[in-house]
Parts: C-alpha cells; sequence; structure tokens
C-alpha cells in the first residue's frame, strides 16, 4: 500500500474514532470533541518548538508537543493571574493561547529567515506524517477508552474527589490565583494546585463545565501517559536496530506498563493464590479491589506501625482522584521523552561539532552556549512548573535530568585528554544545575511567595520494609532492570541503552531511598513513611514502565545467552500479567463496561440527587445563582466524610472543612479547633450578638442549613439564624434552607 493510502486510510481510522465517540459517549461526546480538538491546536501551536527539540525523532516530538502547548499557554496564563496582571478568565485563557502561539511560531520564522532556511519543516507525506498520524490513533484510542469507563462511576464522591472538585470549582470562580481556600475561609489555597489549575485553565478555555471535565481531565491524562511512552520507546527501538515491529511492540509494552500495568501483588495475591486455593478447596482469601492490597501491602498484611502506600497510574486512573501527582504525570513522560532527546542530541556528531567539543577552556562562547540550550531551558520551565504541580516531581527530576546532562556534556568534552574532558564536563554541569534551578526558582516565584511549605524535615527511617513484601511489589522491575544492565555490559551500548541505565539507576534509587530516609510531615508513627514511600515509587513505577518496555525488546534482540533468554521470557510473562490489573480494576469498580446501555455520564454532580437527596436541590441553586466566591456556612467535619459537600460541589469557601486535610496545609491546630468551636457556636447559640460578631469576622454572607447540619449539632438554633437574614432558598419536602444573611460587611 502507497503512504498516501496509508494516510487516507489512517484519517478515515481517526474519523471513525471521533465519530464512535459521539455515539459511545452520548451526549458527553460534543465536549470530549471539543477537548480533542482543544488539545490539537494547543499542540500546533507549540510543534515548531518541539520539531527542533526532538528533529531526532520521527514523529518531531508530535504528541508532546499538545503536553507543552497546554504547559506554555496555560503557563502564561497562569503568570498573569498569579501576578495580578491580567484576570483569569475565558478571555484571558485564549489570549495565552494566542501570545504562546506568536512565540513559539515567531522564533521559528525568525529563526529559519535568519538561516536562510525552508520554514516549511513538514509535508503532509512521507514518514513524519505516517508517524505522527499512528501517534495520534494510539493518543485518541486511549483518550477515548478511558473516557468512556469513566462515564460507568462519574461522581466527585469519595476518597479526596471532594477536595480536587472543589479545588476546580473555587478555581472557575475566581479571577485571581491562588484562589481562596475553600475550606478555610480568608485565606489562600496552600496546596499544590497546579494540577487542578490545568483542569480549569482547559475548561474555561474550551467554555466547558467542571461536572464534566474533572472526568474528562483524569482521562486526557491517561490517554497521554499510554500515548507518549508509545513514541519515547518506540523512538528508542528505531534508534538501536531500525526495526517496525519491535519498535512497535516495545511501544505497546512502555505505553501499557505506565497506564494500564499493576504490580506482582496483583498477580500473586490476587490471582495466583485465589486459584490454588480454589483448586485444593482451601478458605478464600480477602483480595478486594477497594482498597486494593497492592497499594496498601506493606505495614498493613500483616498490620503493623508502618503503613506505606505504594500505588502506580493505573490505580489513579481507575480511582478517579485528581491529585497533583496524577495530572503531572503527563508532564512527567513529556519531560522524560525531553531527556532522552537531549541525549540523543548531544550524541551526534552534528552536535558536538557545533558546540565546539575541542576546545580545551571555558570561553565565553561556551558558557553563552550553555546558558542558551534550548533543552536546558525549555527543562528549566519545566521542573519550575513541579513546584506548583507537584513538588516532589521536581526533586525527583531534578536529579535524574541532571545525570543526563552529565552524561550530555561529558560527550561533548570525551576527544579531550582526561584532565581537560573531566574539567569541562564538571565546570559547565555545574553551571548547568546552577542555571537550571535559579530559572526553575524565578519561573515558581508566584507561587513559592504565597506558600507555607508543608514539611518540615528529613530524617532516618525508623521502620523498614519486610524483604518479602518488598521483593513482591518491586522484584520484577528490579529483575528485568539487572538483566537490562547485564546485557548492556556483555554485549555494548546500543544508541538508546544508556538513556535506559539512567532510567533503570534512577527508578531503582527511588524505590530505596524510602527504607532510608523519609520527609516528615504530620504523618508520624504508624504513617511516618507512607508519603515518602508513595510520592517517590509513583515515579520509580512510571520509569520502570518506560524502561521495561525497551529492555524487553533489548533482551530479545540478543540471543546468545540461553539463561538471559528463559528469565527474560519469566519477565516478559509476569509483566503482561501485572498489565491485566487495569481490566481486574475497571470491572470492580465501573461495572459492566461492556454493555453500553450502563453508561451513566460524565457528570461528577449527578450523584446529588441520590446521594444528598435532602440538600441536592440546594446546593445546585447556590451553583445557579450565587456568583463570586461569598463565605457560605455550613457544618465541618472529619476528613474523607461527607461533610464539605457544599462547599466541595460549589467551590465557596466556608469557614472550616476537612480537619486533617487543613492540618496538613496549615500546621496550626489550635486554629483548626478555633474555628470548628466557632462554627458550632454559630449553629447553637442563644447569644445574637455573639453570633453576629462571628458572621462580621468571616464575612459571612450565606448560611445552610441540611441534613449534615442537624446530624452533628443536635441543639440547632433554627429561630436564632433566621433571625438573621433572609432564606432565600428552601426546600419543603426535605426542609433544607440557604440563608442570606442580612447585615454582611460585603
Amino acid at each position: 500500500m502507497s503512504e498516501k493510502r496509508k494516510g487516507i486510510l489512517k484519517l478515515v481510522i481517526l474519523a471513525v474514532l471521533l465519530a464512535g465517540a459521539q455515539i459511545l459517549l452520548k451526549e458527553d461526546g460534543k465536549v470530549f470533541a471539543i477537548w480533542w480538538l482543544a488539545v490539537l491546536l494547543l499542540g500546533w501551536c507549540s510543534f515548531p518548538l518541539c520539531q527542533y527539540l526532538f528533529s531526532g525523532f520521527r514523529d518531531k516530538g508530535y504528541l508532546v508537543a499538545k503536553i507543552f502547548g497546554i504547559a506554555g499557554a496555560g503557563f502564561l496564563m497562569w503568570l498573569g493571574a498569579a501576578t495580578g496582571i491580567v484576570p483569569f478568565t475565558a478571555g484571558s485563557c485564549l489570549g495565552s493561547v494566542a501570545v504562546f502561539a506568536v512565540i513559539c511560531w515567531g522564533v521559528w520564522i525568525t529563526f529559519n529567515k535568519k538561516k536562510n532556511k525552508d520554514r516549511k519543516f513538514w509535508k503532509f507525506t512521507g514518514e513524519w506524517y505516517q508517524t505522527a498520524l499512528d501517534d495520534e490513533l494510539v493518543f485518541t484510542l486511549l483518550f477515548l477508552l478511558w473516557t468512556y469507563v469513566a462515564g460507568f462511576r462519574p461522581a466527585a464522591y469519595g476518597t479526596e474527589k471532594f477536595m480536587d472538585y472543589g479545588f476546580m470549582m473555587a478555581m472557575m470562580r475566581s479571577t485571581t490565583l491562588p484562589a481562596k481556600d475553600l475550606w478555610y475561609a480568608g485565606s489562600k489555597i496552600n496546596y499544590y494546585y497546579g494540577g487542578q489549575y490545568f483542569a480549569v485553565f482547559l475548561t474555561k478555555l474550551t467554555h466547558t463545565q467542571v461536572a464534566q471535565t474533572y472526568n474528562l481531565m483524569r482521562t486526557l491524562v491517561a490517554g497521554f501517559c499510554f500515548a507518549v511512552p508509545f513514541g519515547l520507546v518506540r523512538q528508542m527501538v528505531l534508534d538501536s536496530w531500525k526495526k517496525e515491529k519491535p519498535a512497535l511492540l516495545g511501544g505497546v509494552l512502555a505505553g501499557a506498563g505506565v497506564s494500564l500495568a499493576g504490580n506482582m501483588h496483583y498477580v500473586v495475591i490476587g490471582k495466583l493464590l485465589p486459584w490454588i486455593r480454589e483448586i485444593f478447596h482451601l478458605p478464600k482469601g480477602d483480595y478486594t479491589y477497594w482498597f486494593p492490597n497492592s497499594t496498601r501491602y506493606i505495614g498493613y498484611y500483616p498490620a503493623e506501625n508502618d503503613k506505606t502506600i505504594h500505588e502506580f497510574p493505573s490505580y489513579s486512573f481507575v480511582l478517579g482522584d485528581l491529585h497533583a501527582h496524577v495530572v503531572n504525570l503527563m508532564f512527567v513522560v513529556a519531560l522524560i521523552s525531553l531527556v532522552y532527546a537531549m541525549m540523543k542530541h548531544h550524541s551526534s556528531k552534528d552536535a558536538l561539532q557545533a558546540e565546539a567539543a575541542g576546545e580545551k577552556n571555558f570561553c565565553k562562547k561556551q558558557v553563552a552556549a550553555a546558558l542558551t540550550d534550548p533543552y536546558v531551558l525549555v527543562f528549566a520551565f519545566l521542573i519550575g512548573m513541579f513546584h506548583w504541580t507537584n513538588y516532589w516531581d521536581f526533586v525527583i527530576y531534578y536529579v535524574m535530568g541532571g545525570m543526563g546532562g552529565i552524561w550530555c556534556n561529558y560527550q561533548k568534552y570525551k576527544e579531550l585528554e582526561k584532565p581537560h574532558r573531566m574539567r569541562m564536563t564538571a565546570g559547565i554541569s555545574l553551571l548547568h544545575a546552577v542555571w537550571v534551578f535559579l530559572l526553575a526558582t524565578i519561573a515558581a516565584l508566584p507561587f513559592t511567595l504565597q506558600f507555607q511549605s508543608m514539611v518540615s524535615e528529613v530524617a532516618l527511617a525508623q521502620n523498614h520494609s519486610r524483604p518479602y513484601q518488598w521483593w513482591l511489589i518491586w522484584g520484577l522491575p528490579v529483575i528485568g532492570a539487572v538483566l537490562f544492565f547485564w546485557c548492556v555490559k556483555r554485549e555494548g551500548a546500543k544508541k538508546a541503552d544508556l538513556f535506559g541505565v539512567l532510567l533503570g539507576i534512577s527508578a531503582l534509587g527511588l524505590i530505596v531511598i524510602p527504607e532510608i530516609v523519609y520527609v516528615r510531615d504530620i504523618y508520624e508513627k504508624e504513617y511516618a513513611r507512607s508519603n515518602t514511600m508513595f510520592k517517590l515509587t509513583y515515579q520509580a513505577f512510571t520509569m520502570f514502565g518506560i524502561l521495561l518496555g525497551y529492555a524487553l525488546i533489548r533482551l530479545w534482540m540478543e540471543k546468545k545467552h540461553v539463561i538471559r533468554k528463559v528469565l527474560t521470557s519469566a519477565v516478559f510473562a509476569c509483566f503482561v500479567g501485572c498489565c491485566f490489573y487495569t481490566a481486574t480494576a475497571v470491572h470492580a469498580w465501573f461495572g459492566q463496561v461492556w454493555d453500553p446501555s450502563q453508561y451513566q455520564g460524565l457528570d461528577a454532580t449527578a450523584y446529588l440527587e441520590k446521594t444528598f437527596p435532602e440538600d441536592a436541590a440546594a446546593i445546585r441553586w447556590l451553583n445557579d445563582n450565587v456568583t463570586g466566591d461569598p463565605v457560605v456556612l455550613e457544618a465541618n467535619g472529619d476528613s474523607y466524610s461527607d461533610y464539605e459537600r457544599v462547599s466541595a460541589m460549589t467551590g465557596l469557601p466556608t469557614v472550616l472543612g476537612w480537619y486533617v486535610h487543613e492540618w496538613l496545609w496549615r500546621g496550626d491546630t489550635g486554629a483548626l479547633n478555633e474555628r470548628a468551636q466557632e462554627v458550632e457556636t454559630i449553629y447553637t447559640s442563644t447569644n445574637q450578638e455573639e453570633v453576629k460578631a462571628l458572621l462580621e469576622k468571616y464575612q459571612m454572607e450565606y448560611i445552610f442549613v441540611g441534613a449534615r447540619e442537624r446530624e452533628k449539632y443536635e441543639s440547632l438554633n433554627e429561630s436564632m439564624l433566621q433571625s438573621l437574614g433572609n432564606v432565600v432558598f428552601s426546600d419543603e419536602q426535605s426542609q433544607t434552607y440557604v440563608l442570606q444573611v442580612a447585615f454582611s460587611g460585603q
């Protein structure tokens, strides 16, 4: 088949997918198409930049360009809103996209004009075109499948969904950033809100609604987390062997490893042992999906004073909490691809010659080249953004990217004599480290100047994982990485092998560190290591997923060692078994997804009428009739409870929300206890003047009286409350009402 016919066929398949989305997703098909188109256009905004950075890639960074477009345009909007220059509105979001596009395309056109080069860097035929279409098909398919699945359980209810949805609603109401803390009236959000921010940025840009985009954001990330590793490992295999089928297989394995796979606990404890028990008629175990032991195993079975978390991306995509570390995954896989592109670029002869590799001493030209290296600048921007999308990832990838940078600098000067080589490598690497840290810090200043750190110190770990548990969780990727290292050492390094080694070393370090040290926060005693292990090993799992996709192909291509072939086959079989985790989790959590008639839609608030029938109408009235972000009083309660359903679903701030969360964000239990007592006083006091003073203290405009308020405050003084203002909404059947305070200072 000719290239032209292949291209037409792929376009037809893409059109079928988009048309199928309108049927499969029903009324949600429109918002899916809007988001797909918006991301496509954002990708074209940044494509001139990516085609330079990823010039050694067959697809010229087509998929990464989509993520860079979201990051670049979103950053400009955030910078303007966080500094008060422009309001956070739909029009401003559109303006930021326009400015970003002008910058990218303007720089490209100017550069090519000066160099007298052809500005038409693509043609809709040939290798790039075919590869870009492949990328688009993979991304669209995974984006669609995850979106369809999400529609079987779309409720923003349970676990920490109240927090994530509430953050989005608070930012939707706000024209400045950070938005007001919906659970601590009078203060701004003190958390890594970047993940939810980008979801809101896309929501405002596309004139869509959070009720749908809350779910759409996580499915978008899930699509990227398959497609980008797919494209990366496909390129790595092509660089090493230039064979199409192994490249496609490696790409699929990497995509599955990052976005679909679980760990070996799922295979051994979740599937193998129940099968053995059934054969021998033994008592059944207690393995269930919710909470799955595969993410709550070390410290839980058996129960010990060392409860840990070892989650992974596929678990997050199924669970549906739109946390910072989840959204940041799409930026992480883009950055990992960038590091490989940088190493690939700096290993080419043309690049080495262009960068004056033969210089023995530092000079202005070399320093200027080091400071203006496009890879360094984009890398610094991305990890700077990690300050407010997920700071843990800043530290992780600053180190990982730094190691890649050291290798690149060594390549530049490897032809020099040893003293000169080491001096130049160390000097330029140190310059890069300082420069990247400085640029990243500056880029994040609008966030860090308003952020109070939640971390106290780093301490030695007092507890350690049981060896058999550690090996059950991490044995498979560790063995796979060791086999890969062995192969590289014995057979010699291929073009992409050193990047694989970098991923392997980084991932191994991340799973070992929690056994040595941990970061102290409010979760001490039995949960001391929990957050550290969670955040570090989450990224280790991502790195291992990419590595194994490439390593398995690498090991198969070398057929000289029998023992290694047997071990590779075993690793492959176990890896495939882990990838079935998502199928099990989806079935357990979402139900019969093969039956389209059970599709519920993407509306994250549709559950209100069923779960909170007494309060649903009042909550919707607030959303429909109250603009801005006035304070609305509701009963406060413990984290992970049904309390704060009003603030979460509306984004309107209340005096005090989920206790433990605010404790984590603020660290002041005294102030929290005082607020909790004041909330109770307002609802129960018989002293009108005392109540009025508290209403004025928090500039309160509305008081919500519903099922949870009556449940918590048995001595609820409704006559007192109703004397303070006017009832603006009342549900006669449930007796839930909203009171507007008549004497508010607003």
